[in-house]
């Protein structure tokens, strides 16, 4: 299984950006995919799930309201569409394939990550 993160970069603080997780080598139909993020010197940090049937969300405290995952199943592929961006958000992003939990340990498969940086 491979999953293959894109689309980070640098924006200005209130901008935003799309990332997409692109899965090979696995039907996604019966997993979650997560985004998680990482800061210099921090723990991977949960920012939100998406169950593949039915396509219920889950998000982190910090990014609700501002972050909105969907995903295609025909392109098994998932989005992390992410408006009103803080400096506080810059990380390098993670998608990995799971249960939908919180849990970083609750995943088996993760991206390579791709570096968002948010100026201010």
């Amino acid at each position: 299984v491979q999953l293959q993160a894109s689309g980070g970069g640098l924006v200005q603080a209130g901008g935003s950006l799309r990332l997409s997780c692109a899965a090979s080598g696995r039907t996604l139909s019966r997993y979650a995919m997560g985004w998680f993020r990482q800061a210099p010197g921090k723990e991977r940090e949960f920012v939100g799930a998406i169950s593949w049937i039915g396509g219920s969300t889950y998000y982190g405290v910090s990014v609700k309201g501002r972050f909105t995952i969907s995903r295609d199943n025909a392109k098994n592929t998932v989005y992390l569409q992410m408006n009103s961006l803080k400096p506080e958000d810059t990380a390098v992003y993670y998608c990995a394939t799971g249960t939908g939990s919180p849990r970083t340990d609750e995943y088996d498969y993760w991206g390579q990550g791709t570096q968002v940086t948010v100026s201010s």
